[in-house]
């Protein structure tokens, strides 16, 4: 059984986040790993060879306490904390975040984003889009599932064969691509599975998965609908993920020093392990891991909550980009990070913030990015983009342009048959490329 699960999270709309996948199978089928690799190189030919790592701060983190602050607004406006210099002259953040401060010469805040909706849903974070828009055909598919479509479900990178994308904690989304192209999640049983079952040796492994392939065929034809393809697809990458064992190890903290522990914060923070893992998977071949951090919904008690959060946040971010730096990783991977939205400049009467989709930053870091910018601000009382407004889409139209994706030229098909173009604002911010 191959199995799939996320426990839930509530935000104030009550509505529970929890994804659910489970694939059950007698044996493995599908295409041949030759075939899908195959395949996968003749699509990545004009790929750049990096990843992403797309961090989700779930809730709607607040821009005026974290990286858009105001101290000359009144203080119903800039509330309790103040900025602090960083590395890069005129580049201002929380005082919270000490850390990143001193890295911030490989970062990027975006601090001006436009086209962002009062959603409650990762789907703006994963794909630049509404969680609406082509919502009955299944919505619009993440950047791990796009990099999938396009490249393959596997990598047969440096440390071995790997799944495209992996999603730590179950928001990534395959949209209208189906769950041919759903991430890997590595959760429960589906962790468990990443090891061949001791009843099993090699040698029946490989006469049973020899016996089955003969069904390809048949079994392609048989299903009009195409989920037998999806289950092909996740019995494939099973093959390919227990003979390699390199995303079990990439999985496996328990081995790292206690130094680097220390670094991540993980003793004081359990969550905080995410962040490794991360530089793991990607190590050891992964094009996207996405992972979701903290709980940022503060419609009240906003800053006792930004006293807590922030200070972990800091300590695994920044230990993220000096350990993906230290592994010759930083320039080959893009870090990325922001929220549903952003949350009302004026402060309410219970000490938090409400949502507000007209401002909002994207922070972004390496994947060869010309870092150490701000781009645009918002005006004194951090209301909506003033200078140099960034589209929501246009974020990822810069890292799909660094991953190597020509958007002008690469379509999807969505379940009608129609062609899709992965984004409608197709142009990266020019700064940043």
């Amino acid at each position: 059984m191959f199995g799939m699960t996320g426990a839930a999270r509530r935000f104030c709309d009550g509505v529970s986040r929890r994804d659910f996948l489970k694939v059950g199978a007698t044996g493995i089928a599908g295409l041949s790993l030759p075939q899908l690799l195959r395949a996968e190189a003749l699509a990545g030919a004009q790929a750049t060879g990096r990843s992403i790592i797309n961090i989700y701060l779930p809730g709607g983190p607040t821009h005026m306490d974290t990286f858009d602050l105001k101290p000359n607004a009144p203080r119903e406006f800039r509330g309790e904390f103040s900025p602090i210099a960083t590395k890069v002259a005129g580049m201002e953040i929380c005082e919270l975040m000490p850390m990143l401060a001193s890295v911030a010469d490989k970062t990027v805040i975006v601090r001006s984003i436009t086209g962002m909706n009062n959603e409650h849903d990762p789907r703006q974070s994963d794909s630049g889009w509404s969680e609406r828009d082509l919502k009955s055909l299944g919505g619009r598919p993440g950047v791990g599932s796009v990099l999938s479509r396009l490249y393959g479900t596997v990598q047969n990178g440096p440390q071995g064969t790997a799944p495209t994308a992996v999603d730590l904690n179950n928001w990534g989304k395959s949209g209208y691509l189906g769950p041919m192209h759903m991430p890997f999640r590595p959760d429960g049983a589906a962790r468990q599975n990443l090891s061949l079952n001791k009843m099993v040796t090699e040698s029946r492994f490989d006469e049973r998965n020899d016996l089955l392939a003969g069904f390809d065929r048949f079994r392609s034809e048989a299903d009009a609908k195409g989920m037998m393809d999806a289950l092909d697809s996740f019995e494939q990458r099973a093959v390919s993920l227990i003979t390699s064992g390199k995303v079990a190890s990439a999985l496996d903290t328990t081995k790292e020093s206690q130094e680097v522990l220390e670094r991540y914060g993980i003793k004081k923070n359990r969550d905080n392990e995410r962040f490794l893992l991360a530089r793991k998977l990607v190590q050891a071949g992964v094009r996207s891991v996405a992972l979701s951090w903290g709980g940022w919904d503060t419609h009240s008690q906003n800053f006792a909550s930004m006293q807590k959060q922030l200070p972990a946040l800091d300590r695994a971010l920044s230990a993220l980009i000096e350990d993906l730096e230290r592994h010759d990783l930083l320039d080959k991977t893009i870090l990325l990070m922001s929220g549903e939205f952003g949350r009302t400049p004026r402060i309410n009467g219970t000490a938090g913030r409400d949502h507000w989709p007209q401002a909002a930053f994207f922070w972004m870091a390496g994947g060869g990015l010309k870092t150490g910018q701000v781009i645009g601000s918002t005006n004194r009382l951090g209301e909506k983009a003033d200078d140099r407004p960034v589209h929501i889409q246009e974020v990822f139209a810069t890292v799909y342009h660094q991953l190597g994706v020509d958007l002008e030229v690469n379509q999807l098909t969505d379940t009608a048959g129609r062609p899709q173009y992965i984004l409608d604002h197709r142009r990266p911010i020019t700064e940043l490329v």
